[in-house]
């Protein structure tokens, strides 16, 4: 009897299950059909390396400055960071505003938030 109730419980979520399984199948099916029916030429010509249409002049494998390793590596920390925090400022935003809207209920949090894009303007003042 439980499993039948599980069951039921999934019956909405079959046709999802379904999709996913003929997106996957064809997937497959399209990767496996392009190995065996694609064009298999190799050459000097077809290994070169693309840019633009127009022919390498350098070494592509040349140095960067540092900073601009610095400015994106803040750039993703502090990006991944605001995805983070934003439904949680949502959050505590709804329940100040419905519950108290006297009282500050994220000061805390959003000191340390506001802290930290400081933190970010300055590291990009210093690079």
């Amino acid at each position: 009897m439980r499993l039948l109730a599980i069951t039921n419980a999934m019956q909405p979520y079959a046709s999802i299950l379904f999709v996913i399984c003929v997106a996957i199948t064809m997937a497959g099916a399209i990767l496996i059909l392009t190995h065996i029916v694609g064009p298999k030429r190799k050459g000097d010509r077809k290994d070169e390396s693309y840019e633009s249409g127009m022919p390498p002049i350098a070494d592509a494998r040349r140095r960067f400055n540092v900073r601009f390793y610095i400015v994106a590596l803040l750039f993703l920390l502090f990006d991944v960071e605001v995805i983070i925090l934003w439904p949680w400022a949502l959050v505590f935003h709804d329940a100040s505003v419905a519950e108290n809207a006297g009282q500050a209920t994220g000061s805390a949090p959003s000191a340390a938030y506001l802290l930290l894009g400081a933190g970010f303007f300055f590291a990009l003042l210093l690079v």
